[in-house]
């Protein structure tokens, strides 16, 4: 997502294994970068898809707070919730950040799964559209084309339910066009679809270019473990300091999203180089506005229960694994001990 404490660099330790203290007084080049690398722990880590509501993630990859902890993060983008959490099944990742129902799915069929941590803590989606006036209630979707992620990814069954809950039916009153994610603000640029629902920096890009936010998902829905690290408990169980340092890591890079954003939107703008800078400058306001990133990486059970109450109506889980058997947040409360 060995020893208890392996994974924390120690100066002191590192020297005695040189077995050079007094050389290496005398002479720090010989603590280069390489050496410094060394010591640290590989993490194959998978992210749904690259966007700013992980900025949490860039925000420790950027001040070194993973490598002060010990590890060496090599992310790659999966393109989707499903495939992310499959890289862990697989074994080509250790952690994954997505749509943490997989691992309840998983769980209910027989599988392995646990969620350690949470990094986007609301809805991270907005309605946007260049034509409509900004709406509160779901009811005003009827008649609307809306291009979103597929199925089963959290955007399209957050959509879903709402449409649904507002009494609307999804095909004749209401219309979801599934397309790849990150391209849902296409088509209704295009003038093809009536609002799309899109996460950072996307909407910032759509704004630019016209259009407006029509709808807020996040506090509409409230508390909601849109995004969490999933692991496995054999990963656990063979290497707990490694799950330690990365839960720490996010929970110190969670308080520094929130404290620095400045900081934050320089990272932003380095992730997403091919934006101009104040559509980035303008998504990071948005996802702290908005109260988006996690700002602590515990999972709370409201966030917990508002996701799983959502898949339990669409009917993708059964909601049958209590929360105490999939949420380990033990990590996330030694990293707060710690951490103060």
């Amino acid at each position: 997502m060995s020893e208890r404490a392996s994974f924390h660099f120690c100066r002191r330790e590192f020297l005695k294994t040189t077995g050079a203290i007094g050389v290496a007084v005398a002479a720090p080049s010989v603590i280069t970068g390489r050496a410094l690398a060394a010591q640290l722990k590989t993490v194959r880590f998978s992210e749904a898809v690259h966007n700013l509501g992980y900025i949490n993630l860039y925000v420790g990859m950027h001040s070194g707070i993973f490598e002060k902890n010990g590890l060496d993060m090599k992310v790659s983008a999966a393109g989707g919730d499903t495939q992310t959490f499959a890289a862990v099944l697989g074994g080509s990742a250790d952690f994954a950040i997505g749509d943490a129902t997989m691992a309840q799915v998983s769980r209910e069929n027989g599988g392995p799964g646990m969620v350690v941590g949470t990094v986007v803590q609301r809805a991270h989606y907005f309605g946007v559209s260049k034509t409509l006036q900004p709406m509160k209630d779901p009811k005003e979707f009827k008649g609307l084309k809306t291009p979103t992620s597929p199925e089963p990814t959290t955007n399209y069954s957050v959509a879903k339910r709402l449409i649904e809950n507002a009494g609307l039916k999804l095909g004749s009153d209401a219309t979801i066009i599934p397309v790849n994610p990150g391209t849902e603000i296409a088509a209704m640029l295009a003038g093809q679809a009536d609002m799309a629902i899109a996460y950072q920096p996307s909407v910032a890009a759509a704004e630019a270019q016209g259009a407006k936010i029509v709808f807020d998902f996040s506090n509409y829905i409230g508390p909601f473990c849109n995004t969490g690290i999933m692991v496995l408990p054999a990963t656990i169980q063979k290497d707990p300091e490694m799950v330690q340092a990365l839960v720490t890591s996010f929970e110190e890079a969670s308080r520094k999203t929130y404290a620095d954003p400045t900081f934050a939107k320089q990272v932003a703008r380095k992730e997403f180089p091919d934006l101009p800078s104040d559509v980035v400058d303008k998504a990071i306001d948005a996802e702290l506005q908005y109260l988006i990133p996690a700002q602590s990486v515990i999972t709370k059970r409201d966030q917990w229960k508002n996701l799983i109450d959502m898949q339990v109506y669409l009917k993708n889980v059964k909601g049958t694994v209590p929360f105490e058997q999939i949420i380990d947040n033990s990590f996330a409360e030694r990293a707060i001990a710690k951490l103060g």
